[in-house]
């Protein structure tokens, strides 16, 4: 039976959907103003990961992922200048301009990441009637106020009644005496206190009208507001960055209690973080590597570019609960161990039947499920099929003997999770290239000419071919079936 961690109990859970058939699946998407980097891209290949093992397991799943392209403020979610508004007024763009720029390039990178896209990809700024209406309903009852034109989630009155901090596992009463008040925030009652509408400055370029002011919505309360939308007041999961679990998740969670009188998601799922030297990687940190700049090794702390089905690789090589650090030697480990993946998979293509196995043959497909079923165990899967490469190896290299059957279940194993859970392609955009087929027809003459060297016992010609492939990186490998030739 699938399992997956609940943020909300902090158990692995069985999964029950609440509708037969059916699953309902939000996931918090970037806010566009900039590249995306190593950080974005663990959460979209997590999500994707469930996405497809979902339709796999033979759900029906609308999945919708946000974009947040208005009230996502520089400071903290309250205050200091959107960040959109602040980069159109840099660059002297409109701010759908920027947005529009910068989706397209998140589309461009997540195509390259090979992760599907959502059912639905709604905007934050494509639902402000439906977020001034979600307002007006914790304005009703009663867990909100309006202050100079802005209205507040009134924090401390809800917790009386529910329990704010029961995802987190934040207690009120010490996040009261932590919180420091911010200058400008005189307005609220608590310093607790999240806004769910703010009045616009004169200067703030994104505003819409209001029954309180010309203003925007709060950045919390787009999720609650289109999840409810698309998905209905009750819905399967919730998933996103572990450091969207507080306060982003958790003040969705008050706020559909709030206006709906009951919570709204039955599976709190988070991806842990990307760090690098045990810190985070992110904009904020301004630490971050763009995908772009891990694709063409562009930037300072990359010693080369990686591909990104190595990228993909890397980060699933890992639980996705778990932390994942950056370095130049985890990545190039990574490449190295997906090339010989897929040059495992490659032989398993081309591999000759014979009539009877000569070995027993592992029952990989199962031990696959079992480690997806457990809470998408991604490592664990990689790790099987690394065992079932060593069997596609021998027989390759003639040691052992493997029949149709077995070869078909190999096959129809490794189709099934490496190339549509995992996600990974074995033949990237790149391998098509002229340039690429150039190269492997060249490196395909040389074996061609060793060949008729070895076949005219001319060992000098041969050896030397072999011994000048080696210098430059190839691993040369004389099998019954032929010559096969690798990058190290």
């Amino acid at each position: 039976m699938f399992t997956l961690y609940n943020s909300l109990s902090r158990t692995k859970q069985p999964f029950k959907p609440l509708h037969e058939g059916h699953v309902g699946m939000y996931v918090c998407g970037p806010t566009v103003y900039g590249d995306a980097h190593l950080g974005h891209a663990r959460p979209a290949i997590t999500f994707d990961v469930l996405f497809r093992y979902l339709r796999h397991l033979g759900y029906k799943v609308r999945y919708v992922r946000n974009i947040t392209d208005v009230g996502h403020l520089e400071h903290d979610a309250d205050s200091g200048e959107d960040k959109i508004a602040k980069k159109a007024r840099l660059e002297q763009l409109e701010p759908m301009e920027v947005v529009q720029f910068y989706l397209n390039r998140y589309h461009h990178d997540m195509e390259a990441l090979n992760v599907l896209p959502p059912s639905i990809e709604p905007h934050a700024s494509g639902h402000i009637i439906e977020q001034i209406e979600y307002i007006k309903k914790i304005l009703d009852a009663g867990y909100a106020y309006e202050s100079c034109g802005s209205v507040y989630f009134d924090v401390e009155k809800y917790n009386r009644d529910h329990n704010y901090g029961k995802l987190s596992g934040r207690n009120i009463e010490d996040m009261l005496n932590t919180t420091r008040a911010l200058d400008g925030q005189e307005e609220k009652r608590n310093p607790l206190d999240f806004a769910l509408w703010k009045k616009a400055a004169p200067e703030h370029i994104m505003h819409w009208p209001s029954p309180w002011s010309e203003g925007f919505p709060g950045w919390h309360l787009e999720c609650s507001t289109m999840g409810q939308k698309y998905l209905g007041e009750k819905f399967d999961i919730h998933g996103g960055g572990l450091d969207l679990l507080f306060p982003h998740h958790e003040c969705e969670i008050a706020q559909s209690v709030a206006a709906q009188g009951h919570e709204t998601v039955n599976y709190w799922v988070h991806n842990n973080m990307i760090t690098i030297e045990g810190k985070k990687m992110g904009k904020s940190y301004n630490n971050f590597i763009t995908l772009e700049q891990f694709f063409d090794g562009s930037h300072p702390l990359l010693e080369k570019a990686y591909s990104p089905m190595v990228i993909r690789f890397f980060i699933l090589q890992a639980q996705y609960r778990s932390t994942v650090d950056f370095s130049n030697a985890a990545l190039q480990a990574a490449e190295k161990a997906l090339q010989k993946m897929t040059d495992s998979y490659r032989r398993l293509q081309n591999l000759t039947p014979a009539e009877k196995s000569s070995v027993e043959v592992p029952d990989f497909a199962k031990a696959c499920e079992e480690a997806m079923e457990d809470d998408l165990n991604t490592p664990q899967v990689i790790a099987t099929l690394f065992e079932a490469s060593k069997l596609i190896n021998s027989a390759s290299d003639g040691s052992i003997k493997l029949s149709e059957e077995d070869i078909e279940k190999l096959k129809n194993t490794f189709n099934t999770y490496l190339i549509d859970i995992l996600g990974m392609r074995i033949a990237d955009d790149a391998d098509n290239s002229a340039a690429t087929k150039a190269y492997e027809g060249a490196v395909d003459l040389l074996m061609e000419i060793r060949g008729n060297a070895k076949a005219a016992k001319d060992w000098t010609t041969s050896d030397l071919i072999r011994d000048k492939l080696a210098a430059l990186g190839f691993n040369i490998k004389d099998t019954k079936n032929g010559v096969e030739w690798s990058v190290k």
